[in-house]
């Protein structure tokens, strides 16, 4: 952990100010209300959700600038407001699969809005009460950059001081100028193009042997957020998480199809995906099938991914084992503070006091009691059953609640990969349940519920650490902030089932009167990681896992470490996320190293560098603040069902200039601004 005894919060800890206000709480929980239900609605649609924490900031700074609120108390506002973000990202990544696998048919009862309100609720708060032991370690961290919490923190800082507000917000209208732009199709976001080839070799047994295949070659997708994270989390990083992709998509995938090319069983794929209710009919679906675009698209998501998710166990626990002693430390610390409460000598600063460690042991505690009676009384599982599946909730809870933290601190919320984190929740939960003889039902049940808490545990816990970076450089009260986020939990959990039963039983009907079978997992709502939770849970508990493509990526994880990878976990995340993300940031990343050697060249003094980098932090922030703001007007729009006018031919050579347009704003404006400040100014 590094020192942070010279770290002076924008508000000083000495500082009092108004922050927890009932104004506040109110707005806060309207916002985690819409901000969840238009994420629910994306997430089941295209398996994604937009960072909600730019939208509250904005929203709530607004709202709050006209009541004449504090810096803190808008702070507090978008703490609550991006929560339920988070919970919708655990929801809808794990409750379809219930019905998806054959447990809740119908989807609505009483019954199922009760457990879903108490899955979301029990990990919603597992995931806040973990975070008040991690907060210390993880916020204290110089080597984690947090991205977005800085780009939060700067959207508030410069709507108190208006220092720099006018490269925020020029920024936020340029990122929202682009998305909008993407999503009238006026550029083509991605190019891809296929390059097939062919060829026959002689083994040693002199066998011919036919192989067939080829390389997707891809572009970064056109991402004003994406190239912000990357400017903001630097070159080495970026970097790190693109060689995932490089390796997925430059070696394993095409290597893959190399092999297989030939013996892909073409009208069996076809029959598949008409079952699956992916195509309409065969000829649709042997037309899709025939196209080695998505054969080397599934290849990917059905080989590699599964590869990558056996390195992200790896990584997951390497992870962890450097984190050994900071993870001690701050439980210590935590304790220690108790102890000091109860005799009344604490000392501890307001901007470092948490929730009292007691009340974090009973919220655990509750959370495991919660867990056991879902498993038991509801699922059906037999005592041990039962009482293993509330230990592995705590135990993965904690641990990918740590994890969260440190991606979220690395990549940011937006690219956290918490369906990952969830199906190696699904995987160990399963060959538990497998172990201890649960079958059937009751054991596919089990096991989603398990990983259905983690879930929404770790998607809570990295949105809360998020929060509590900001709040954290702005100088908020983490107690304060954690209490209202319990409070958006709560009110997060009783309404998110409502827009994922509205969206479930609207589409069933859409598919009554077209002639397919809707609801989750069809064609126009495929909740795509919900859809993998119930195979993979179905297909464990059944035996019909796929083990050696696990196997082999926890190999391969072994593999980096032995090479001292840095990070085994971000080059495993790297393989897992689509390459246009892990390109985007890469790029986004080269444009700050370009501005860095500019720097180094130009021989600036220290105060002229910080108003470089000033600058331009300045400016990604605006870029993804303004695309997540316009995402959630058209993800709003798409909810209401309004169409909007699109190009049908557009031109990828747009994209290419917008890049270059970006790259030189992200460097000339930074440079070009620091250079007019007199030199005098900034010694």
């Amino acid at each position: 952990m590094s020192d942070q005894k010279n770290f002076v919060p924008f508000v000083s800890s000495e500082t009092r100010m108004t922050e927890f206000t009932v104004r506040g709480l109110i707005i806060g929980l309207i916002l985690a209300v819409i901000l969840g239900a238009a994420n629910a609605y994306l997430g089941l649609k295209a398996g994604m959700t937009i960072a909600a924490t730019y939208p509250a900031a904005v929203i709530g700074m607004a709202i709050l600038r006209a009541l004449k609120g504090t810096i803190l108390e808008e702070n507090f506002t978008r703490t609550v407001g991006s929560i339920g973000e988070s919970v919708a990202a655990g929801a809808i990544f794990t409750l379809p699969a219930f019905y998806i696998s054959g447990i809740w048919d119908p989807f609505y009862t009483p019954g199922n809005y009760i457990i879903s309100a108490l899955i979301m609720l029990t990990g919603g708060v597992l995931g806040i009460m973990f975070v008040a032991l991690l907060r210390r370690v993880m916020v204290n961290d110089a080597e984690l950059p947090f991205p977005e919490s800085v780009a939060a923190s700067e959207i508030h800082k410069t709507g108190q001081t208006g220092g720099g507000s006018k490269y925020l917000f020029w920024a936020m209208g340029l990122g929202g100028l682009i998305k909008t732009m993407g999503e009238f199709r006026i550029f083509l976001p991605v190019w891809n193009k296929f390059v097939a080839f062919k060829t026959q070799f002689i083994t040693g047994a002199g066998e011919a042997i036919k192989a067939k295949g080829g390389i997707l070659l891809g572009s970064p997708g056109l991402k004003p957020a994406y190239i912000g994270v990357g400017y903001i989390i630097g070159p080495k990083l970026a970097s790190l998480n693109f060689s995932g992709g490089v390796i997925a998509w430059g070696l394993l995938t095409p290597l893959i199809l190399y092999f297989i090319g030939d013996s892909i069983d073409l009208n069996a794929w076809a029959e598949y995906l008409v079952a699956q209710n992916l195509a309409t009919d065969m000829n649709e679906a042997m037309s899709r099938v025939q196209d080695p675009v998505f054969q080397i698209r599934e290849v990917w998501k059905t080989i590699v991914r599964p590869i990558a998710i056996g390195g992200m166990l790896v990584g997951t626990a390497w992870t962890l084992w450097g984190m050994r002693k900071s993870l001690a430390q701050g439980i210590s610390r935590s304790v220690q503070d108790l102890k000091e409460s109860a005799k009344g000598t604490s000392t501890t600063k307001r901007t470092e006091k948490d929730i009292s460690f007691l009340w974090i042991m009973i919220g655990i505690v509750a959370a495991g009691v919660a867990t056991y009676l879902i498993a038991h009384f509801i699922f059906g599982a037999n005592f041990i059953t039962a009482l293993v599946a509330s230990a592995v909730m705590v135990v993965f809870g904690f641990f990918f609640a740590a994890v969260s933290g440190y991606l979220v601190g690395i990549v940011g919320s937006s690219n956290n990969p918490i369906s990952g984190l969830t199906i190696s929740t699904v995987v160990v939960t399963a060959l538990l349940m497998l172990i201890l003889g649960a079958r059937g039902e009751s054991g596919i049940a089990s096991t989603l519920a398990v990983a259905a808490i983690v879930c929404v545990s770790a998607a809570v816990a990295g949105e809360m650490l998020q929060d509590l970076k900001a709040g954290h450089l702005l100088g908020g009260t983490p107690w304060k902030m954690q209490i209202g986020d319990i409070i958006g939990v709560i009110a997060a959990a009783a309404v998110l089932f409502i827009p994922l039963f509205i969206l479930h039983e609207g589409d069933i009907a859409v598919g009554l009167r077209d002639g397919y079978e809707g609801g989750f997992g069809s064609k126009e709502l495929p909740a795509p990681q919900a859809s993998l939770m119930a195979i993979l849970s179905q297909g464990i508990i059944g035996g019909k896992m796929a083990w050696p493509l696990i196997i082999t990526g926890m190999l391969m994880g072994v593999g980096f470490i032995l090479m001292q990878v840095k990070s085994p976990m971000l080059v495993s995340i790297g393989m897992y996320l689509p390459l246009q993300t892990t390109f985007a940031i890469f790029i986004g990343g080269i444009i700050k190293g370009i501005l860095d050697i500019y720097k180094d060249k130009g021989k600036f003094s220290e105060k002229r560098k910080e108003k470089v980098n000033n600058i331009g932090i300045l400016l990604a922030s605006g870029l993804i603040a303004g695309e997540a703001l316009i995402g959630l007007l058209f993800a709003g729009l798409a909810f209401g069902e309004v169409d909007w006018f699109r190009l049908d031919n557009p031109s990828f050579i747009t994209s290419i200039v917008i890049f270059v347009i970006i790259g030189i704003i992200l460097v000339r404006i930074p440079l070009k601004q620091s250079a007019k400040v007199k030199e005098e100014d900034l010694q």
